[in-house]
């Protein structure tokens, strides 16, 4: 799933088990996926591969992401502006 995806297979990823990161992910992928560079989406869409209990230590800053690019990612899915 690495490789970019078209908006409908993003907004499926975005559906998780978890209402927290529900959220999350789908107002930000409504309001910023596509003025995203291509290689924050291919970011979004890699940090969407992560599973659900790592997701939400990040994203409830229980636990630093390991990996960078994720971790920028997660920043700014965070930062996102209230509708």
């Amino acid at each position: 799933m690495s490789e970019p995806m078209n908006i409908a297979r993003v907004r499926w990823a975005c559906r998780r088990g978890m209402l927290e990161l529900d959220v999350l992910f789908q107002p930000f992928v409504e309001s910023q996926y596509a003025i995203l560079s291509n290689q924050d989406k291919a970011s979004f869409v890699r940090l969407l591969e992560c599973e659900d209990p790592e997701l939400f230590a990040w994203f409830m800053g229980h636990e630093v992401c390991p990996d960078p690019e994720l971790a920028q990612m997660v920043i700014q899915v965070r930062g996102r502006p209230a509708p």
